[in-house]
């Protein structure tokens, strides 16, 4: 299977997924992983932050949440990084461990980011190691999303 060709099914399975998960501990994991992924080389410039705006806005699959809430929650997570990375790191592995009893929930977690990691079109390797680290956390095993 091709890179596009797993891109289209990550996004896929994300998408039909977050339709079922849509609650605020689901939106809460969302942010927190958006920012993970965002903070992957330890810093979430405001480039990174305008992607993800424009990811959020425009993915048909996060549409079922207000747009101004996860941004909110997306902030609140940013502005953690930028006090202390290992801080907001810890912060928001501890709201994406809610997810980790909800098997169904957490898979889709993990196709949100994946998505979000490739969403530039280069899924790096630091991106993928916070990924796997995050599977780890949720009790899914990366090798399902093919990293």
């Amino acid at each position: 299977m091709g890179i596009g060709d797993w891109l289209k099914e990550q996004k896929g399975k994300a998408e039909a997924g977050v339709k079922q998960f849509a609650n605020k501990d689901f939106m809460e994991a969302v942010a927190a992983g958006c920012a993970l992924i965002a903070s992957a080389d330890g810093n979430i410039s405001s480039e990174e932050k305008q992607k993800m705006v424009g990811y959020i806005n425009l993915n048909d699959s996060l549409k079922v949440f207000k747009l101004n809430d996860i941004l909110t929650r997306f902030n609140h997570y940013a502005d953690m990084f930028a006090f202390d990375y290992n801080v907001g790191k810890a912060e928001a592995m501890k709201s994406i461990s809610k997810m980790k009893s909800k098997s169904d929930a957490a898979k889709t977690l993990v196709s949100v980011c994946c998505s979000i990691g490739a969403a530039d079109g280069n899924f790096d390797k630091d991106e993928i190691a916070l990924v796997k680290e995050m599977c780890t956390v949720l009790g899914v095993n990366s090798a399902d999303f093919q990293i």
